[in-house]
């Protein structure tokens, strides 16, 4: 497949961080090599060691993309503002995600407890991937406000570290509860199908937008131009590893489109 070439690039390389799951990392890398290929240059892809809003690379502007989940990327950029502008986001096959660029987060329990909702909740023991997650603690922390619950609704709540580890943590009855990313948990379920006779779904949050694809402003309108659509067209092998993932497309977005999760941050004190 012949690509348009930029004008001008000055590029030798892509480099990009992912602060999303890891268990999309090979299909980021599969966007990533993709990418190469459009602009004829290297790439290089690496899972973020830190919180975005504390990474040097990041804020040094030395990595070209990134995948980030909206709400650290809102945050960062009224910070420092002008650096990064999004791309793209996956909008997801399965008929709950409507054709648009949003998720869920998914409120799990054990199987084989008798917690049934939201509100059998009470008491109980809670994990969560990163005070910084949208999924995983904004909405939860978010859905206690508007539920009327005190702040001690659960009896403890645990860092993860993970959405995965949060899953495992569940599934061997370690916590009673997590909220989720729907997408990473169903990826996870579909890695590891056994996990789902563990789980239940007791409360639906959201949909918010999806984490998108970011690039550097660094790059020029041109070039960036060029990415976006060659993302709103993807080649054939492109297309097959999102149909792994469960992805129909991607849609071009905004970053006032997450303004919506810097509110319920704000709300949720």
């Amino acid at each position: 497949m012949a690509y348009p070439q930029p004008q001008v690039t000055g590029l030798t390389q892509l480099r990009a961080v992912s602060y999303l799951a890891p268990n999309w990392f090979n299909f980021y890398e599969t966007i990533l090599a993709y990418l190469g290929r459009v602009l004829g240059v290297e790439t290089q892809l690496y899972p973020g060691e830190c919180d975005p809003l504390e990474d040097p690379v990041l804020l040094k502007d030395q990595v070209d993309l990134a995948f980030i989940c909206g709400l650290p990327l809102i945050r960062y950029c009224q910070v420092v503002p002008h650096q990064l502008q999004a791309l793209v986001a996956p909008v997801m096959q399965a008929p709950r995600y409507q054709n648009r660029p949003i998720y869920f987060s998914d409120v799990i329990v054990n199987a084989t407890s008798n917690l049934a909702s939201f509100e059998d909740l009470a008491l109980k023991t809670v994990c969560y991937n990163d005070p910084g997650s949208n999924s995983g603690y904004n909405l939860l922390r978010y859905r206690l406000i508007q539920g009327g619950h005190p702040k001690n609704f659960f009896s403890k709540a645990i860092q993860s570290g993970s959405h995965q580890r949060s899953i495992r943590w569940v599934a061997d009855g370690l916590v009673d509860c997590a909220a989720i990313d729907s997408v990473v948990l169903e990826q996870e379920l579909r890695d590891f199908p056994e996990i789902s006779d563990h789980l239940q779904v007791v409360e639906v949050l959201g949909p918010c937008p999806i984490p998108p694809l970011v690039v550097s402003q660094r790059l020029g309108a041109s070039v960036i131009k060029q990415l976006q659509f060659a993302l709103l067209q993807p080649d054939a092998e492109l297309q097959a590893a999102m149909e792994q993932v469960g992805v129909q497309r991607f849609a071009a977005v905004k970053l006032e489109d997450y303004n919506v999760l810097a509110e319920i941050y704000q709300n949720s004190p």
